[in-house]
């Protein structure tokens, strides 16, 4: 294939590129596996840990500032992710745990597990707390949990 520039320039011949669709297997030693395998498991509970933390800082503010109902609201809120966060964290552990290859097929059920329990929770809390849940401290909550990566980012301690 060649490539024309401007009308009067020269022809260019255009390189291509041979064989870019082979690619190698990466085989890993089993100390480097286990290690690989301890420092995902650390940024796991890392970012489990901060999500938490949000909760907690979020849920006091809520009370500070909205009294019991927005504390309650906010709680219901950083819960209704971190809950399916930390039970497909779980599932993420034992499967780093256990040595078990990575699936991504699984992962990505594990992801609509999450999301799907997230949004049943939210719609469950609309539905039987309807008298008294504060919305704005709901999604204080939920954004909070939803963020808590950035006070590691923040920290300085992303895994």
């Amino acid at each position: 294939m060649q490539q024309v520039n401007k009308p009067n320039q020269s022809v260019l011949p255009m390189q291509t590129a041979v064989n870019q669709t082979e690619t190698k297997a990466v085989v890993l030693t089993p100390e480097q596996r286990q290690r690989l395998a301890r420092r995902s498991s650390l940024g796991i509970v890392q970012i489990l840990c901060a999500q938490a933390l949000l909760a907690l800082m979020v849920t006091l503010l809520s009370w500070w500032f909205g009294g019991r109902d927005a504390a309650a609201s906010a709680l219901i809120g950083a819960g209704a992710y971190f809950i399916p966060n930390t039970l497909f964290a779980v599932r993420l552990l034992l499967g780093l745990m256990g040595g078990a290859n990575a699936n991504p097929a699984s992962f990505f059920m594990g992801e609509v597990f999450k999301l799907g329990s997230a949004i049943a929770i939210l719609g469950l809390a609309a539905w039987q707390f309807q008298s008294w849940l504060v919305w704005p401290a709901l999604l204080f909550g939920l954004i909070g949990v939803l963020k808590g990566y950035v006070v590691l980012l923040a920290l300085g301690r992303l895994p």
